[in-house]
């Protein structure tokens, strides 16, 4: 019996190794285009960086990928903790692009790097620390957007395009872009990886199918955002260089349809100035934190009744709306900043949507707004199906719904059965409370999991910070939204920092992933009564 249990344990970790290997493939070979957009600006020492950081990865990939021959079905276990493993590795390898460059940049770069009349150092030297790289890179794969890059400039063209690149490619999922590029052989094991990282909704005949189509709409959505934003920048500011118009637009469409929120400018969105600008990215905010699949049902299938019978997608233009005003009139109240309804409407769609773009220093909010933005839109979050964080707003409406189901039973016949319509489906009462249950039971896990890391914060933050920020740094890590209000910085205590990369990573992944691989770690795969 422990030979058996022992064999499977060594199955289970060829399979895992194997997956991660065609990620580190796929990762490896993604670097090749940052690593271009570097050589186009002149930048050797970040196109070397990127060049040795893509050999590494498709070299180590290589090796766990022809080293490990599964022979073992795949079990739901498995998938679950390959997307976990496999999200980690790629956000420790992503990290290389950014410390490798930051150690081989020749000083006089890197200072040419800051504007002539700036008086602070290129941020370039905060990633010569491995922790602050890895910080980065997984804030970039799983679209959080909080940065160790405190000046994001004064990195250069090249990594400053890697790290909205590395948002794309984590906004549809890893696992899913690479179902899309190399296939599978096993459509189980496509199906069980495909679910552990997404909704696991089936909207073509194959897997492979499905998750090619989420990531054309997905491409084809931040293709329109690009043009959107170029046109919409020379209307706004047509005194605005061209080229870096179009080297913003390029990376903030990136950013905006993986709801990731990285910036190339020193200040986020705040950095031009621009009221009117500020409203021009509403949208692409919006359009982020809507489902993946119903685009591909509006686009492809030609459903356009979707756009308001989808229960999701007209949750989230409400809940935009409203919050909007709602956030406005506390910050009105409070008075504490000016402008209340210029930085209530951009800041709540920016927290609903988890993009994170930041046009307010919110340490200087008070704490009813803090505590609003936190708990209606950073926590709810978008639309699952979407590249969002948060618990996701089909499990809000789901809760509110059971409530009232529960409430209304009681005024029913005891005889009779009262079947539930929700999210365009007829839900018996049984089916109703297993949906049910599985939504309440990932809030608790997810708001149990925010109040511990808020609490850690607390303790291990720097002075001059209040407990609301301390609620809202975790938030924004968990819920990947991305926002700050100046915890998270080069000097923060490394506890800290490894505190929000778990934050980030689980968040992504909806925690029941890193769950089952910690499970597995410590206690194996052998079943146990609880």
């Amino acid at each position: 019996m422990k030979a058996n249990n022992h064999h499977s344990r060594f199955d289970t970790l060829k399979m895992v190794f194997r997956q991660i290997g065609s990620l580190l493939i796929l990762l490896g070979l993604t670097m090749v285009i940052p690593l271009i957009v570097s050589l186009i600006y002149g930048e050797l020492s970040s196109s070397l960086g990127l060049l040795i950081s893509s050999a590494i990865c498709i070299f180590t990939g290589f090796s766990l990928y022809k080293g490990f021959h599964a022979s073992v079905e795949p079990l739901h276990r498995h998938a679950l903790i390959i997307a976990a493993l496999g999200w980690l590795s790629v956000a420790i390898m992503g990290g290389l692009p950014f410390i490798i460059t930051a150690y081989i940049t020749p000083a006089e770069i890197a200072e040419h790097y800051c504007p002539p009349e700036s008086e602070y150092i290129s941020s370039l030297y905060f990633f010569r620390n491995p922790l602050h790289s890895i910080f980065e890179s997984m804030s970039g794969f799983t679209t959080t957007g909080l940065s160790m890059a405190v000046h994001e400039p004064s990195i250069g063209k090249g990594l400053l395009f890697y790290r909205s690149y590395t948002q794309l490619l984590g906004g549809a999922g890893f696992v899913i872009l690479s179902l899309a590029v190399f296939g599978h052989s096993n459509g189980r094991t496509a199906y069980l990886l495909y679910g552990a990282e997404s909704t696991g909704e089936r909207l073509r005949p194959s897997i492979i199918d499905t998750a090619r189509s989420i990531w054309k709409v997905y491409i084809g959505i931040t293709l329109f955002s690009f043009v959107y934003m170029v046109i919409g920048t020379l209307i706004i500011l047509p005194e605005y260089n061209l080229t870096e118009n179009i080297f913003d637009s390029i990376n903030h469409a990136m950013t905006a349809q993986s709801t990731g929120g990285f910036s190339t400018l020193d200040d986020s969105i705040a950095g031009y100035h621009s009221t009117g600008m500020e409203m021009l990215y509403v949208l692409p905010m919006i359009l982020g934190a809507l489902a993946l699949p119903f685009y591909v049902r509006v686009i492809y299938d030609k459903n356009i009744s979707q756009v308001w019978k989808n229960i999701q997608t007209r949750a989230v233009i409400i809940l935009s709306i409203l919050g909007s005003i709602v956030l406005s009139f506390i910050l009105m109240k409070a008075g504490r900043i000016s402008e209340p309804f210029r930085v209530g409407i951009f800041q709540f769609v920016s927290g609903l949507s988890t993009t994170g773009w930041q046009t307010s220093d919110v340490h200087s909010w008070d704490s009813a707004s803090v505590v609003f933005i936190v708990i209606a839109g950073m926590i709810v979050g978008g639309a699952a199906g979407a590249t969002v964080g948060g618990i996701k707003i089909i499990r809000v409406l789901l809760i509110f719904k059971g409530l009232f189901w529960q409430v209304s039973s009681y005024f029913s016949s005891e005889n009779s059965i009262k079947v539930v319509r929700f999210n365009e489906k007829r839900l018996l009462p049984e089916e109703m409370n297993k949906e049910l249950a599985a939504a309440a039971m990932f809030s608790f896990i997810y708001l149990l999991f925010l109040l511990v890391s808020t609490l850690i914060t607390y303790y291990l933050m720097g002075s001059g910070y209040a407990l609301k920020d301390a609620l809202f740094e975790s938030a924004s890590a968990q819920g990947t939204v991305g926002l700050s209000c100046g915890i998270t910085n080069p000097g923060m205590s490394p506890v800290l920092e490894i505190l929000y990369i778990i934050q980030m990573w689980a968040g992504r992944l909806e925690i029941i992933p890193v769950l089952v691989l910690f499970r597995t770690i410590f206690f194996g795969t052998k079943a146990k009564v609880v």
